[in-house]
């Protein structure tokens, strides 16, 4: 990959060509998507650890958060379900935590990878697993589902992104595919923009504080570099051929109002997955439910979903053989 890169940085007439590609595609896409990488910047930024865990005594729920996001982004979630009795642990994905460059070191086989890991942790302790995920992290869980149906209780997706189509996205986002197949790829990464996920205004200014302030386990990365996209569009193809073959229940849970990722997403879920799929909309939130206005409901929603499962198992193991 990089071999490559290089080669093209040689062609003669690059350097003008890539400059008159960034002010066209700086034009059409805005900040949102497009901005330079600041060379080095943050290279040297260590990853922190910021997993977190909360004891419990009924079935332990895995949460995964999103691209260039952080555990912090879940803790909040978590912390509702530890109250309501489950076992809670927060991951962190490898790459995450840290600057872009540490993110770039790593693809996506390498974020499923700290997935399993956790997942096994859990398993190892716990009968029954749930996994939870927002946006990317959806991805992971459905993943993980349909690698092993059977070890799973079920799954919970919450603002699940497999098409970045929200009201707030650039209508040429059609062309994000394209861009990506570049090498302007590797050179450039994409900024997050109003509203930043969120429809809070008082949380969204602590988030976009600490975003800017270098902090990315606190807040994440303020920007998704080009090479990270294009993982995460390989996972989405994977993820999409995969649903049918996820038969555990799943809870799906979407912003009416998502910026970033539109209903659509969640009512391909509700089409694809192959077991039971319960869908429901948020009305007074943006994308990163599980720290936006409804994140309490999200808490509802999610406890009385496992809980519901949980029933349901125990009255089978308790059948009259």
């Amino acid at each position: 990959m990089e071999r490559n890169a290089e080669q093209h940085l040689a062609w003669p007439g690059w350097e003008k060509w890539r400059q008159g590609w960034h002010s066209w595609v700086s034009r059409w896409f805005g900040s949102r998507f497009w901005s330079p990488r600041s060379g080095e910047e943050g290279a040297e930024t260590p990853v922190a650890d910021v997993r977190f865990r909360y004891a419990g005594d009924k079935a332990a729920v895995l949460l995964i958060h999103g691209l260039t996001g952080t555990p912090t982004e879940m803790r909040y979630i978590g912390k509702g379900l530890a109250a309501e009795g489950f076992a809670v642990y927060g991951m962190q994905l490898a790459g995450h935590c840290g600057s872009e460059e540490r993110l770039l070191q790593s693809c996506w086989q390498d974020w499923y990878a700290s997935v399993e890991d956790a997942y096994q942790e859990l398993a190892a302790v716990h009968s029954q697993v749930f996994v939870a995920g927002l946006s990317m992290g959806a991805l992971l869980a459905i993943h993980l589902a349909a690698a092993a149906p059977s070890r799973l209780a079920g799954i919970a997706c919450y603002s699940t992104t497999l098409w970045y189509d929200g009201w707030a996205i650039p209508k040429l986002q059609f062309l994000l595919p394209l861009l990506l197949a570049t090498p302007l790829a590797d050179c450039y990464r994409f900024v997050e923009n109003y509203p930043y996920g969120i429809k809070d205004e008082r949380l969204r200014q602590w988030v976009v504080e600490s975003m800017h302030s270098g902090n990315s386990a606190l807040a994440g990365n303020l920007g998704t570099t080009g090479r990270s996209l294009r993982e995460l569009q390989r996972l989405v193809g994977v993820v999409l051929k995969e649903m049918p073959q996820v038969k555990v229940p799943a809870l799906v849970l979407h912003a009416r109002e998502d910026d970033m990722t539109s209903i659509r997403n969640a009512d391909h879920l509700e089409r694809h997955l192959g077991g039971m799929v319960r869908k429901v909309f948020l009305d007074d939130c943006y994308h990163i439910i599980t720290i936006d206005r409804q994140r309490h409901e999200v808490i509802q929603e999610s406890s009385r979903f496992f809980q519901e499962i949980m029933h349901q198992h125990q009255q089978h193991d308790n059948r009259p053989l």
